[in-house]
């Protein structure tokens, strides 16, 4: 079980990544590409997918 929620973590924090990179510009072929929106929606997806990592992986009592 844990390994399936470090995944789903994992890949949030990829997409929420992508989709800050494409907010500023540097991944381009996207309706989002340029857009400052994409940045934030994806530093807020990211962040999720950060703390879905450290929940995944806490120390049980």
């Amino acid at each position: 079980m844990r390994l399936i929620k470090n995944l789903l973590a994992l890949i949030v924090l990829a997409i929420g990544a992508l989709w800050s990179l494409q907010g500023i510009g540097l991944v381009g072929g996207s309706f989002m590409t340029g857009q400052s929106r994409w940045l934030y929606i994806g530093i807020v997806t990211a962040l999720v997918g950060l703390g879905g990592l450290v929940w995944a992986n806490r120390s049980l009592p």
